[in-house]
């Protein structure tokens, strides 16, 4: 199947990771559906850009933790554009917190999104697909979900954790229909989450002190997870699935022996 043919939805598609999924498929001729929560300005502003280059695309607005909305993205998304045949479920949010921090209300909403969201967008996506006998699925995962020792992440790689079993479960389950599941785990990258209220002068001492802890002696930027994203949604991947790659500089702060 060529790039021109196929529909991509990209959930938190228009900011930071998911803008720069967004752009990269639609630089190889996807057709995008930029979907977001809460703030419309981003995902329109995007989808007027990506319009001006030529890409068919749409916003949507859609909380990935209710599937009812999921069901109104998907069918929104195939009415304007078309069968959908990639889904990247880049949704997420963040919660920081320690054992003496833990806020079982906060921990809840982050799962909802972060594992719930998955499963529902996954559920609504992969009858159309299995009937084309065809699909890609990326989750964006975390690196904090295979062991990394940055303080106050515990329970957002918990549920990070969650996304790369169910990745490997629903590949499992889904690989006999043409669909392929996969994950990327992405280090610390330089978006508006990982700035999140720090000033400059913090930021930068961030900026510094996660450069030290990879290999290569830098901090990632949207685009290198775009361009990881862009090679598992392709046609080409078709006998790549349930495969986690991590792509964080060769972080050398892991915790596990494994």
């Amino acid at each position: 199947m060529a790039h021109t043919q196929q529909v991509a939805i990209v959930t938190g598609g228009s900011r930071g990771i998911g803008r720069a999924i967004s752009t990269r498929l639609a630089t190889q001729g996807v057709s995008i559906c930029v979907n977001y929560s809460a703030r419309p300005e981003p995902a329109e502003a995007l989808v007027k850009e990506l319009h001006t280059g030529g890409t068919s695309a749409i916003a949507v607005r859609a909380d990935v933790s209710d599937p009812t909305q999921v069901e109104a993205l998907i069918a929104q998304a195939e009415a304007e554009l078309g069968p959908l045949t990639i889904l990247v479920n880049n949704a997420g949010i963040s919660a920081p917190a320690t054992l003496e921090t833990y806020d079982e209300a906060a921990l809840d909403r982050m799962r909802r999104v972060n594992v719930n969201g998955v499963i529902n967008t996954i559920r609504a996506t992969m009858m159309g697909m299995k009937a084309r006998g065809y699909g890609r699925i990326v989750n964006i995962a975390s690196n904090a979900a295979i062991g990394t020792a940055l303080p106050g992440t515990t329970f957002y790689a918990a549920t990070k954790a969650e996304v790369l079993i169910l990745t490997k479960r629903f590949a499992l389950e889904l690989g006999h229909t043409g669909i392929t599941v996969n994950a990327v785990c992405p280090g610390w990258i330089v978006t508006e989450m990982a700035r999140g209220t720090a000033t400059e002068e913090e930021f930068s001492a961030r900026v510094a002190e996660m450069r030290e802890r990879t290999m290569v002696g830098r901090v990632g930027a949207p685009e290198d997870i775009a361009a990881a994203v862009a090679f598992l949604a392709s046609p080409e991947a078709g006998f790549t699935t349930a495969q986690v790659l991590t792509v964080d500089g060769g972080r050398k702060d892991y915790i596990g022996h494994s």
